[in-house]
């Protein structure tokens, strides 16, 4: 007996979606959905206490009052890659204005690989070492880069999942920059 090869390409093809819609709404009920990372817009970014890769211990409301371009990468994602080195810029440009660029690595590599990879890209901001518990603070980190713009004021002014251009990233800075004080260093 000999079956059609079209009853099996569409069969195997609603499988796949069941599956794929199976596996995103059970990744829905695990995230905390009070925390989505829709909501955060316009409120206080979770804080956190992570580890630099020099060892220090950093909270993100160590940078209140700086504009703050948090992102979420890893070693081996490779928008992330074209994008580094446009942060690495971006911080020499806007620093002197306060911004402050803070990478997550949500790898599980070694802290010595990341500050290996780290050092290979030419990084100029902290690196700190990411926990799945603030990944699920933002709402469930699920695509790498994401990235968080955080205003002068700790609020989330917006997010961003996956690369964007050069240009929108920009954008995105110079409108956390323009909320909330600025500083009199920055005048």
């Amino acid at each position: 007996m000999r079956r059609d090869p079209v009853v099996i390409i569409v069969v195997a093809m609603v499988v796949s979606l069941m599956l794929v819609y199976g596996i995103h709404k059970a990744h829905q009920g695990t995230g905390p959905s009070a925390n989505s990372s829709s909501s955060l817009q316009g409120k206080l970014a979770p804080d956190f206490t992570l580890t630099s890769l020099d060892g220090k211990t950093v909270h993100l409301s160590d940078y209140r009052g700086k504009a703050v371009l948090l992102n979420f990468w890893a070693t081996w994602c490779e928008p992330c890659k074209i994008e580094m080195p446009w942060f690495v810029e971006m911080q020499k440009e806007y620093g002197a204005q306060g911004l402050q660029i803070l990478g997550v690595a949500m790898d599980d590599a070694s802290p010595k690989d990341i500050s290996d990879f780290a050092k290979q890209m030419g990084v100029n901001y902290p690196i700190v070492v990411g926990k799945d518990s603030v990944g699920d603070a933002y709402g469930g980190v699920q695509f790498l880069p994401a990235t968080f713009y955080v205003g002068r004021d700790g609020k989330v002014v917006d997010k961003v999942f996956g690369l964007k251009g050069r240009g929108e990233i920009q954008d995105y800075i110079k409108k956390a920059l323009a909320s909330g004080p600025v500083t009199q260093a920055e005048k």
